[in-house]
């Protein structure tokens, strides 16, 4: 794996080469991985994941649904990837599933508390290295205690946090030397640290002299942490990493959060929230396109000014933001009657295969009859979308416009939580 940067100046642009078991992958920098759950991308085959376009080249497993299945990984003897029927994929196993909080305080000095449909499993360094042995991945979290997201902890649980992460790593560093299924793995080490800014220095200073491949900024999930305390934290912990070596962030996932983090160096982020947005039967519809040309705009222009029309009614925009206090200024809530008569696509001018061939009122029916092919159609477009964004980051710091990205993003983010397609 090299990591190879083009330019570090709002961001880290470049390219992630030589990936895989055969060197022949890629992860173009800043970039996302493909959120999965046991290796399949929620509410798609591989078939319908082949029609969405920009899918990144590698793939996040997380470990509490492949731990339950460790024995049958273990006799099978070939590795996730070919298990799953990704057999070309390059795979990332995080500690935890982004979507399921963890319940706190569960770890200890010498295990990591994990949670699958089946409740609590309790790994050791040895387990944790027998497990990823039976996955056999590209990419892996070293085990850690991450368990300081509550918000509420003191300085003595922080230093805690590192301890146990450095020692963790230690042994699991050890461990990898012995193990010949292991050695083309890359380990990413994981900066711990809770909300003291000591502690996280330290943990990124130590982390940083093992052989690690990578590092993940851990415990930054939830809103439990206040943003500028968050961003603050980021900017001094990647300023204390080596330039050479890529950075992970758990638990970022809005576009407003994800612009304001490359900024401050970090490089891949996981691609939970276009899942979460599917769930609550929404659809991205925010723009990124920077600058838009002069009919674009007008576009979407008047597609928010046609929306705010047809229910008028901003009490209404109100009430569905309340019935549904996670949706974000980002999406519109196809669930809301004012679609059930919208014979336009989701959002204008999106080439997705939902947006190609079905419409708003489409979608709304789907949903308030329960079908499944609702959360395929929604899966679909709002990977498509988010993956899109992606890429105009990437465009926009090549471009030298990352300032002007950055204020089309906010701008929308500001509106609040309404259930409209969102105009410039």
């Amino acid at each position: 794996m090299k990591l190879q940067l083009l330019g570090a100046g709002c961001g880290r642009l470049g390219t992630l080469a030589g990936l895989g078991r055969s060197g022949a992958g890629a992860l173009a920098l800043p970039g996302c991985l493909l959120y999965t759950r046991t290796g399949s991308a929620p509410h798609l085959t591989h078939d319908t994941l082949r029609e969405v376009r920009g899918v990144p080249g590698v793939a996040q497993l997380p470990l509490p649904a492949l731990a339950e299945i460790h024995d049958v990984l273990e006799e099978y003897k070939e590795g996730a990837a070919k298990f799953i029927g990704m057999p070309d994929a390059v795979l990332y196993c995080s500690l935890h599933d982004p979507v399921s909080p963890c319940p706190s305080g569960y770890n200890t000095n010498k295990t990591v508390s994990l949670w699958g449909s089946s409740g609590r499993m309790e790994l050791t360094a040895s387990k944790f290295m027998d497990i990823q042995r039976a996955i056999q991945p590209d990419w892996f979290q070293c085990i850690s205690d991450g368990d300081t997201i509550s918000g509420d902890i003191g300085r003595n649980r922080a230093k805690k946090s590192v301890d146990r992460s450095l020692s963790l790593l230690d042994v699991c560093l050890q461990l990898q030397e012995k193990s010949p299924e292991l050695q083309g793995s890359v380990m990413f080490g994981a900066i711990e640290g809770g909300d003291i800014l000591e502690e996280r220095l330290r943990s990124a200073r130590e982390t940083a002299k093992r052989s690690v491949g990578g590092f993940l900024l851990d415990g930054f999930q939830g809103c439990a942490m206040a943003m500028e305390t968050k961003l603050k934290l980021i900017a001094s912990v990647t300023a204390e990493l080596p330039e050479d070596k890529p950075r992970i962030i758990h638990g970022v996932g809005k576009p407003d959060e994800v612009l304001e983090c490359i900024e401050r160096g970090v490089d891949i982020f996981e691609s939970y929230f276009p899942f979460q947005v599917t769930e609550r039967g929404c659809a991205l519809v925010f723009s990124y396109d920077c600058p838009p040309d002069q009919e674009a705009a007008v576009v979407l222009t008047q597609n928010g000014a046609q929306d705010l029309e047809k229910n008028g009614a901003e009490e209404n925009q109100d009430e569905i933001s309340k019935a549904d206090p996670e949706m974000t200024p980002f999406e519109i809530c196809l669930k809301d009657k004012r679609y059930q008569d919208d014979f336009g696509p989701l959002l204008e001018g999106c080439t997705c295969y939902c947006c190609q061939r079905h419409t708003c009122a489409y979608v709304h029916h789907l949903l308030v009859t329960n079908e499944l092919l609702a959360g395929v159609l929604l899966m679909m477009h709002n990977f498509q979308h988010y993956f899109g964004f992606f890429s105009a980051i990437r465009d926009a710091l090549r471009d030298n416009k990352m300032a002007q990205l950055k204020d089309l993003v906010f701008r929308q983010a500001l509106q609040g939580p309404v259930n409209v397609k969102l105009s410039q």
